[in-house]
């Protein structure tokens, strides 16, 4: 199994593939000596029986994170390698949710595409069916009517009720099927390997992919049957890291090594001023809450950081007294003597899975074996029978050691929180590799960060507007695409202080058509008009040009202002290669007023996402100024416990599980972020705006503690702009 692990390892090595070993992968010295994984569990002191115990009947799990577009070649080296007969992919059976159930209930009934979308986007992605039959009958109940102003009508159905509220045939039905299976879809990097023709233990299948071939059960079936499988993951700051790194050799002429980048108190200062947007793992609102009070200053405490906004911490209560006692604000102190052996490291606080299995050892006497055992029945919701009797083992092994009462019940329930959501201390040991490497060259190379990440794209917590504006506030310049400029991907100008935007940014080209668009310039010269370019790439359609013509790609080339443009290319369109050239009638347009900087904004973000120029807010900052509005650099300069009203574009809802029904959203203007919290009444009142208002003013009340600003919201309106980013909700 480790040969097999290390032989696809040393493929990626040989192509210039990023990989890492990860997870439970790293609490083995033999992944260490293999060079699978970077993490030293020796010197780490990590437990073995994290990995692998005697008890487990099976082979260990490592798992292979890959750069992301590249993983499809790591998967095809496995079948070329091991042969199509004995290889292929596992499935998933995918069971209906909330959000699938009430979509396809409503298409069963009749209801259009459009209607199917608005209904299923009332649902939470944490929520169920119920809990939206709960929520549209309280707001019809007449005192909840009264409250938020949204009376019936006399007669009115109860499914019309409310505006856009879910028919109750539609709930009904979704409820009923909310759970069950709804189809079976390739695991997204499983693979098995077998030691006989795969068919001879379970049917194959071709996968709708190319050169794909899929087994017809679930995983987990595959593992109780005895097959080996192998995760090939595929991660987008893999691929990033390899862009950046290129781009600046390219651009700079010096190469980074990853594996050696030094560590560095500037680049931990800028990750204390929670400066991360795009850098991995520590780039989520709550990570961006708890840098400032954590103040990493040396490796180990990325390792903990990126551990530590986890729903293990959260629930077990871990999180604030780590802060207070790695601040000096709190004694570092342990429930028991026998438990500073484990949690001494993280100043007495339970925060990964390894020190809960090396507590079971030494409050109760575990053997490591057993230790591991008692972390898979505690995460675990099948083994209600086992885990009562390995608990009556713990609370016997702690009562020899004298822990009895309250103490041993504390001990337990942190054990028990971490079971189910805890993160393995060698899991965020190879994480914390990457969290360092992004923060480096994001430090020291912000505009290949930001081209890195562009090109990587869809992956992280931001999208590339918010990435754009956040190097525009490094000092890079961000310049929109162009025909003769730009590549296909965004690339570097100015020896490596701009960015160009790629040709692929333009909506509905994609990277194949831009990647032709790119190749044939190289290949036979510049573009000379848009009818060049139009016989010369014939796959592109008047909706592609148009779009073209809407980026502004025709502007610095070709001297055409947008609107000129895009009455130029409607008519260039006509011509095909098949055709004469030149004889196109209307390309040249006649005297159109140019666009304003707000239209021209307005014209970016449709096109591309992305608003090099002009965050929309700044076009309204004087109007928002008149009514009190302060922006987000201006709330440093409020004094807490004031009432502010702050405005900008929405970036994320979001709910974690943990937080009892509050909402955090992301708001952002020209200047910066803004974290909102929105209480669960508060949300109940202003539901529609809060749920689907692209941008937004709100006023609320302004809190800061140790470097971090929240406006706890007390009013929410829709702000109106002439175009907006859709904003990353509930993920």
């Amino acid at each position: 199994y480790f040969l097999v692990v290390w032989d696809l390892v040393e493929f990626c090595r040989k192509q210039n593939n990023n990989c890492q070993g990860r997870g439970s992968a790293a609490n083995s010295a033999v992944c260490y000596a293999l060079g699978i994984t970077k993490a030293d569990a020796v010197s780490l002191g990590l437990l073995f029986e994290r990995f692998l115990s005697p008890e487990r009947d099976g082979p260990p799990d490592i798992d292979i994170d890959i750069e992301s577009d590249r993983r499809e070649e790591v998967i095809q080296y496995v079948y070329e390698r091991h042969g199509r007969h004995h290889t292929a992919q596992v499935a998933n059976v995918i069971t209906y949710r909330a959000r699938s159930a009430i979509r396809d209930m409503a298409r069963a009934l009749g209801h259009s595409t459009g209607q199917q979308d608005a209904y299923a986007k009332q649902i939470d992605g944490w929520g169920t069916v119920q809990s939206t039959i709960d929520e549209q009958a309280e707001s019809r109940r007449p005192e909840a009517n009264a409250r938020f102003g949204t009376a019936a009508p006399p007669g009115a159905s109860p499914a019309a009720s409310r505006s856009g509220s879910i028919p109750t045939e539609v709930l009904d039905l979704a409820r009923q099927i909310e759970d069950a299976p709804r189809h079976l879809g390739i695991h997204s990097g499983g693979m098995v390997i077998c030691d006989r023709p795969v068919i001879e233990v379970c049917p194959v299948e071709w996968g709708r992919m190319d050169q794909r071939s899929v087994l017809q059960w679930d995983k987990d079936d595959c593992a109780n049957a005895g097959l080996v499988k192998f995760d090939l993951l595929g991660l987008g700051m893999l691929s990033a890291l390899h862009y950046a790194v290129d781009l600046i050799r390219d651009a700079r002429g010096y190469e980074v090594d990853l594996a050696t980048i030094p560590q560095e108190d500037d680049v931990y200062a800028m990750l204390c001023r929670a400066d991360t947007v795009g850098v991995f793992q520590i780039e989520s609102r709550a990570q961006m809450a708890t840098l400032p009070r954590l103040k990493p200053r040396r490796f180990y405490d990325l390792v903990v950081e990126v551990a530590l906004i986890r729903p293990g911490p959260i629930q077990g209560g871990s999180v604030h007294p780590y802060i207070r006692r790695r601040n000096g604000q709190e004694p570092v102190t342990y429930l028991h003597p026998l438990l500073e052996n484990a949690l001494g490291k993280t100043l007495g606080v339970p925060l990964f899975q390894e020190q809960l299995m090396q507590m079971a050892i030494d409050v109760a006497g575990f053997t490591p074996a057993e230790s591991d055992e008692l972390r898979q029945a505690m995460g675990s919701k099948r083994s209600a029978a086992r885990m009562e009797q390995l608990r009556d083992r713990l609370y016997a092994g702690m009562a020899e050691r004298g822990i009895t009462g309250d103490v041993a019940d504390e001990i337990f329930h942190k054990m028990k929180a971490f079971a189910n959501y805890g993160f393995p201390e060698s899991h965020s040991v190879s994480f914390a590799y990457l969290v360092y490497a992004s923060s480096w060259i994001k430090y020291h190379e912000p505009a290949a960060f930001c081209a890195a990440l562009i090109n990587a794209q869809p992956m992280g917590f931001w999208s590339p507007h918010t990435l754009v504006q956040d190097a525009r506030r490094h000092g890079v310049t961000v310049r929109t695409p162009d025909l003769n400029a730009s590549l296909a991907g965004a690339t570097l100008e100015d020896g490596g202080d701009s960015v160009r935007l790629g040709i692929a940014s333009v909506r509905g080209l994609g990277d194949e058509l831009a990647e032709q668009v790119e190749t044939e310039r190289v290949e036979h010269g510049p573009y000379t008009s848009p009818e060049d370019l139009v016989r010369r790439v014939p796959e592109l359609t008047l909706a592609h040009l148009e779009a073209m013509a809407t980026a502004g790609l025709f502007g610095e080339c070709f001297g055409m202002e947008r609107r000129g443009a895009l009455w130029a290319v409607g008519a260039a369109s006509q011509s095909r290669p098949g055709r004469l050239p030149g004889i196109v009638t209307g390309e040249r347009p006649p005297t159109l007023p140019g666009m304003t900087p707000v239209e021209e904004s307005i014209a970016d973000l449709w096109a591309t996402g992305v608003s090099p120029e002009g965050h929309p807010t700044t076009f309204l900052r004087d109007r928002l100024t008149e009514h009190g509005v302060v922006t987000s650099a201006g709330l440093w300069d409020c004094e807490p416990g004031s009432t502010v009203r702050v405005a900008g574009v929405v970036t994320h809802r979001q709910r974690p599980m943990t937080a009892q029904g509050v909402t955090f959203l992301n708001l952002e203007d020209e200047t910066g972020l803004i974290n909102v919290v929105v209480s669960k009444g508060c949300w109940a009142r202003f539901r529609t705006t809060a749920r689907g208002a692209p941008a937004m003013l709100i006023r609320g009340r302004l809190e800061r503690s140790e470097g971090v600003i929240n406006i706890v919201a007390e009013h929410l309106s829709p702000l109106p702009l002439g175009a907006t980013v859709p904003s990353r909700d509930f993920r």
